[in-house]
């Protein structure tokens, strides 16, 4: 008989497998499937919001003490906090997955001859030393040919050398992560050597941990979240499926994935009541689907940039998003300003200055709640 899965269930299950009692940061990074950290301090409050003891002095220690944590190129190329035991599975997995149409053109593009020389660069400039982006170039160029320094790449009304269309294919592949900044100027390094696992098997761990984290999922929200062809995650899933290693499930009557043996679902949907703020780019407002329940009736126009997830820090109320929120810091002081799209209740109001205080203990910072009138139109 097949299961059948309602939306506070899925809500229930995915909310317990990432907000964890006493995790460490690399756990928690693990559990949410990477932290997305293009900015920073987004990527603290993601870790330590899941939490009820981390703070971003433990993001930043796991990052460039321990070395358990580091930042690099994860899931559609965006820069992520990713665990580095994980690193073997991820960088094959990445790596597996089919390119997208490449929408440079002809004129501007790499073979995939010259982006193999160039990933290679990369992780022998970037052996045992931290480069900026600069000092990096000229190393590519220096250990390629001049092709690579070729100033043809649109970026930000300026124009790039060659290579770096395929920085974050060094990233995925773990020729290159993250160094510590210097000054304001972002430097980069090479992550320490590992075995990268087999592709079939890393893709196979990927598509499951997947479905445990955010799971049940179609074919087409692992494709949104990967960044790859349906057709090809379709076929990954029924192959899984025929070597037993997923079943199919009724998700709100539609047929959706889960991994085999993990279709309990709890007999109270009460863990994903309550309210919760999460920041920027977080992982589960992205990952979380479909997104017409994640991001019911105003919250589609308020909280979505044309249909792009992350754009705006959300207000998660019962499983759904219900606001949007911002943060700004004075000196000690930070001040969350809250917009509800719905009315909050005496019980949401308690708990949203709970939510609030943790906000400052991850900051390290003294917090202040404003909380702003409910609004239901697309603008702020």
């Amino acid at each position: 008989m097949t299961s059948r899965i309602s939306w506070p269930a899925a809500s229930a299950r995915r909310l317990r497998r990432q907000f964890l009692p006493e995790p460490t940061v690399a756990e928690v990074a693990g559990a949410m499937l990477g932290a997305h950290a293009q900015v920073p301090s987004a990527a603290e409050l993601s870790i330590g919001v899941r939490t009820e003891g981390l703070t971003r002095a433990d993001v930043r220690a796991a990052l460039w003490e321990d070395g358990s944590l580091v930042r690099t190129h994860g899931p559609r190329g965006t820069v992520h906090l990713l665990p580095a035991a994980e690193l073997p599975l991820w960088t094959a997995a990445l790596t597996a997955v089919p390119d997208g149409p490449n929408t440079f053109p002809p004129g501007i593009r790499l073979t995939e001859d010259r982006t193999e020389q160039v990933v290679t660069a990369i992780g022998e400039a970037l052996e045992d030393t931290f480069l900026t982006v600069e000092e990096l170039s000229e190393e590519v160029v220096a250990r390629t040919g001049p092709w690579a320094g070729d100033p043809v790449m649109p970026a930000f009304q300026e124009l790039w050398p060659r290579w770096r269309q395929v920085l974050h294919r060094a990233g995925q592949s773990g020729a290159l992560c993250f160094g510590p900044n210097r000054g304001r100027k972002v430097t980069y390094t090479r992550p320490p050597h590992f075995t990268p696992l087999p592709p079939e098997e890393a893709l196979r761990r990927l598509a499951l941990r997947y479905l445990t984290a955010y799971g049940p999922a179609t074919s087409h929200h692992f494709a949104r979240w990967l960044a790859a062809p349906t057709a090809w995650t379709t076929t990954l899933f029924t192959r899984l499926a025929a070597e037993g290693e997923v079943e199919e499930v009724l998700f709100e009557d539609t047929p959706a994935w889960m991994t085999a043996g993990d279709t309990h679902v709890p007999a109270s949907t009460e863990e994903s009541r309550g309210v919760l703020l999460l920041p920027y780019f977080d992982a589960y407002a992205i990952a979380a689907q479909p997104r017409e329940r994640l991001y019911p009736g105003p919250a589609w126009h308020r909280a979505l940039s044309s249909g792009q997830a992350g754009n705006y820090p959300v207000l998660l109320i019962d499983g759904e998003v219900r606001g949007v929120w911002h943060q700004r810091r004075r000196g000690n002081r930070t001040t969350v300003t809250v917009e509800p799209l719905t009315p909050l209740t005496a019980s949401h109001v308690r708990e949203l200055t709970d939510r609030t205080q943790r906000i400052g203990e991850i900051l390290e910072a003294t917090p202040d709640l404003v909380i702003g009138k409910v609004t239901t139109g697309p603008h702020a």
